[in-house]
């Protein structure tokens, strides 16, 4: 197994990003920066950027969008599933209406760089790539947010050093905050404690 220690906190993101991306939509531009090419010196607006830098942030945060659908999907589909109490199914609608925010923000930013907004698969395809039928008890659910909450922070943080306009690090920073604030409830739901060591994400 590869010590991780020898791997920059910017490269182990990245990876761990390219690991959760579920969409199959990033162009080979998205994913040459995911890989670990130098990201640009300057960070700027779009006033002055390169149309390549444009391009690079849209196919970026097209991927974050797709993690977006995943978890606005998984909500509405355990909502729906009988295996939670009611004050659960609250909790998560109110975590999905933060995921359909995060959407609806990214498909705009999106659509200013020129870029089309990835969409969402039909609820069969989650079901399947997420193993939701395979659910048995509210337990089950809420480990299943769990996951996938950690692996949206730690994607957000992995996308972050590539991106190449402030207004989008500081947006995906802004997401990445909300994801590990669900993660946070639901580890405190399972009775579960928060990691002993710091750097939990990325």
């Amino acid at each position: 197994m590869t010590d991780q220690t020898d791997i920059a906190p910017e490269t182990t993101g990245r990876r761990t990003f390219i690991r959760n991306v579920a969409t199959g939509g990033l162009s080979l531009a998205a994913v040459s920066l995911l890989s670990g090419e130098p990201a640009a010196a300057q960070r700027g607006r779009y006033g002055t950027a390169a149309p390549a830098d444009a391009q690079g942030d849209a196919d970026l945060l097209n991927a974050a969008l797709g993690l977006e659908h995943e978890g606005i999907a998984a909500y509405t589909i355990a909502a729906g599933s009988g295996l939670l109490e009611p004050a659960v199914v609250d909790v998560g609608v109110l975590f999905r209406g933060h995921h359909e925010a995060h959407r609806d923000e990214l498909a705009r930013v999106i659509r200013t760089l020129g870029g089309t907004p990835v969409e969402p698969r039909s609820d069969a395809e989650y079901v399947e790539a997420l193993g939701i039928a395979a659910l048995r008890n509210q337990t089950d659910v809420l480990n299943l947010a769990l996951r996938l909450e950690r692996g949206a922070t730690s994607a957000y943080l992995g996308i972050m050093p590539s991106l190449q306009d402030g207004d989008h690090d500081h947006l995906a920073a802004r997401i990445a905050v909300d994801e590990a604030a669900h993660f946070t409830a639901l580890a405190g739901a399972l009775g579960q404690s928060l990691p002993g060591n710091a750097f939990i994400f990325g």
